[in-house]
């Protein structure tokens, strides 16, 4: 079981990430998640995540896999990646907005993947592509060495546990 969760919202052609104030990832943009509290299912954390790091009360997020990740040849864990559509009619806020956690702001999925793009958390564009063109859920597995990506690999994920959505 990992600890952590991350959702990527949409709205239309856009995806509202927080510019992260602490570490880890402190500067750098990202999905809106956080810790599960004891336990809480992995759904029930990114829902309440949502809402408490936007005001967004979601009612349903699409699991789309694990993100993990090994720092310097240790496993250290990962998360429970989700993506929600807001619908169209969806009265959208003003952004950038400053939250308790960073700063709020809609981006285009070009600006999230341009390769010059140094703000972004360096594993987003590997993963998110994939999240998003594809249903089945998988593990994305990162290897890092000094803070940086050394290695990416996807993964089949065993059978849906209900503990995902309880």
């Amino acid at each position: 079981m990992y600890t952590y969760t991350i959702c990527f919202l949409m709205h239309q052609n856009e995806f509202l990430l927080l510019n992260r104030r602490k570490p880890p990832l402190m500067g750098r943009w990202n999905g809106v998640g956080g810790k599960l509290a004891p336990n809480e299912s992995p759904l029930a954390c990114v829902l309440r995540e949502v809402f408490e790091e936007t005001g967004i009360p979601l009612t349903s997020a699409r699991y789309k896999g694990i993100v993990s990740w090994k720092l310097d040849r240790t496993v250290l864990g990962g998360m429970y990646a989700f993506v929600a559509e807001l619908p169209d009619a969806w009265e959208r806020f003003d952004t950038p907005r400053r939250v308790e956690e960073g700063i709020l702001d809609w981006v285009t999925l070009d600006w999230i993947l341009h390769p010059d793009n140094e703000g972004i958390a360096e594993n987003v564009p590997r993963f998110l592509p994939y999240m998003l063109e594809n249903d089945e859920p998988v593990e994305h597995a990162f290897t890092y060495e000094s803070g940086r990506v050394v290695g990416y690999e996807r993964a089949s994920l065993p059978e849906l546990s209900p503990y995902l959505f309880g």
